[in-house]
């Protein structure tokens, strides 16, 4: 009788063949988590308040939008419920001049509710309301518009308005009162509010949008006219908690515009 090639195997000695599992495949390397910037902003520090200010409804008012941000015919933005949607109005040219510039002209930016803190900003004793909005954009944008109010005669008195910047590109990483002054933090090297806008980036600031990896603290101080900075602006690094902040910063890259750092 013929042998089964499993009888050969066995008479022989050899013990049959394992079968060899597949090689696993490598797992993907996780994408780098994209850190929320809005932490400090939205927690729930200062939220409340017992003065008057603390009553008044942020979410249905009407703002001064700063400079770079205003409306063509220069008007205020009313919230309704926290928000206010974009008015966009496309252009061709197969318009006339007057039609594009009529267009133009209706184009208003949309504004959406953040958030209040409310604390003493002025230095009197009142706890002020800080007031932010978010600028509508189609994408990932946060660009802010922060808006300082103190309590006068029965209402909200606007003391200062401003802009800030996209991530990390001077956007608003955190602001409140600390010993007397108003602590304004901007993520980006040598970043701060001045008047109404955001300054611009520095040289050699190049700093994944998404992921910033310095924030500048400055602070200032209300005269009664006006918010006046105070002291020099400190470029953190976000990566090396323990390593000592630069001062002004972009003061010595210009001073030294061939220069690394």
């Amino acid at each position: 009788m013929a042998c089964s090639p499993a009888s050969d195997q066995a008479s022989s000695g050899v013990p049959p063949a394992a079968s060899v599992p597949p090689a696993a495949e490598p797992s993907p390397t996780p994408s780098p988590q994209v850190p929320d910037l809005q932490t400090e902003i939205l927690d729930d520090r200062q939220k409340t308040t017992s003065f008057p200010i603390g009553q008044f409804d942020f979410k249905n008012f009407s703002y001064e939008l700063p400079r770079g941000w205003e409306n063509p015919d220069g008007s205020e933005i009313k919230l309704v419920n926290g928000r206010v949607p974009p008015v966009s109005m496309a252009v061709t040219d197969k318009m006339t001049d007057e039609e594009r510039a009529e267009r133009k002209a209706m184009r208003r930016i949309g504004l959406t509710y953040v958030t209040t803190k409310y604390f003493d900003a002025t230095g009197d004793g009142q706890d002020d309301a800080v007031v932010i909005l978010k600028i509508e954009t189609s994408g990932a944008a946060i660009p802010q518009i922060g808006y300082i109010f103190s309590w006068s005669d029965g209402k909200p008195e606007l003391i200062w308005k401003f802009r800030t910047g996209d991530r990390a590109d001077g956007g608003l990483k955190d602001i409140r009162a600390e010993n007397g002054l108003l602590t304004m933090e901007l993520y980006g090297q040598d970043r701060f509010v001045l008047g109404q806008t955001e300054t611009g980036k520095i040289t050699g600031d190049e700093e994944q949008l998404c992921c910033p990896i310095y924030f500048t603290r400055s602070t200032y101080k209300w005269n009664g006219n006006t918010f006046l900075m105070q002291g020099k602006r400190l470029t953190f690094s976000i990566r090396d908690p323990q390593a000592s902040p630069i001062e002004n910063l972009g003061d010595k890259v210009n001073a030294n515009p061939g220069s690394k750092r």
